[in-house]
């Protein structure tokens, strides 16, 4: 039977050492992986179109107009049905009574 040698202190501190620099190595990784993901995120942001600033809300058959919105509007983005519009559409679709949100008016901001 072979017996090991006895394990020194720098047999120690060299196994201990390796261990560190495999964790140093693994959390590197880590953190590249993380920067990446951040580097991604950033790229998806700056390539987002802007939020529109005014929304129309269409019926189920698409065609009337049922509600017009501001573009930050939390009821809007519940709604599905919405669709950019200029300031010119808005200001028409109000003039023909159609009906601003009850949240976010938009009727407010433009002074009806």
């Amino acid at each position: 039977m072979n017996d090991p040698l006895p394990l020194t202190r720098l047999d120690v501190l060299r196994f201990l050492e390796r261990v560190q620099v495999r964790d140093l190595e693994r959390t590197r990784r880590w953190i590249a992986d993380e920067e990446r993901r951040e580097n991604e995120r950033l790229r998806r942001e700056e390539r987002r179109p802007p939020e529109p600033e005014w929304l129309i809300q269409y019926g189920l058959n698409r065609r009337n107009v049922d509600v017009v919105h501001r573009g930050d509007c939390w009821a809007a983005a519940k709604s599905g049905r919405c669709h950019p519009a200029s300031k010119e559409q808005v200001v028409e679709a109000l003039q023909n009574h159609v009906e601003p949100c009850g949240f976010c008016r938009p009727d407010t901001d433009l002074g009806f």
